[in-house]
């Protein structure tokens, strides 16, 4: 059990429902290898990821969210303008009526600027050296917290 992969799965339950995530690139930053590996991340613990790619906007990442039904939304964002997508992210989500979205954001924060996301509905933030294993169980702990995740039966 070297890998953070062979840990994960071997905590995946197979009958336990997990939440669905998108992962988005918002804005002109080009770099996503750290929005690749925490979307393997969660992929090997089980979770569906949706990984929207680069250049995304605001309303393209909340559309995705909602065409997806996604329970969890993560952000990475390494241009510095985090607070201005996050505070045009959040008031699209709350447009769409999906307040209990939980935002996972990523990236360059400034110290400075992680209490203001916390203000503004940001449930983790987490910045550049970050754990995966603590990112996938935060996930996890975010995921317990969520509506009840199964369908109900035709």
């Amino acid at each position: 059990m070297n890998t953070v992969r062979e840990a994960t799965r071997l905590a995946v339950s197979a009958s336990a429902p997990r939440a669905r995530v998108v992962v988005a690139k918002p804005g002109l930053d080009g770099h996503d290898r750290g929005a690749k590996v925490i979307s393997r991340a969660l992929r090997d613990a089980g979770y569906e990821v949706i990984y929207t790619g680069l250049h995304q906007t605001p309303e393209q990442i909340v559309a995705t969210v909602i065409a997806e039904d996604a329970q969890i939304l993560g952000l990475s964002v390494l241009s510095g303008a985090h607070l201005t997508i996050l505070e045009r992210v959040i008031e699209l989500l709350k447009q769409e009526d999906a307040r209990d979205v939980r935002i996972l954001v990523g990236g360059i924060i400034p110290d400075a600027d992680v209490t203001a996301l916390e203000v503004m509905g940001v449930d983790a933030v987490f910045t550049p050296g970050a754990n995966i294993r603590r990112i996938v169980e935060i996930v996890d702990r975010l995921s317990t917290t969520l509506p009840d995740m199964t369908e109900a039966a035709c």
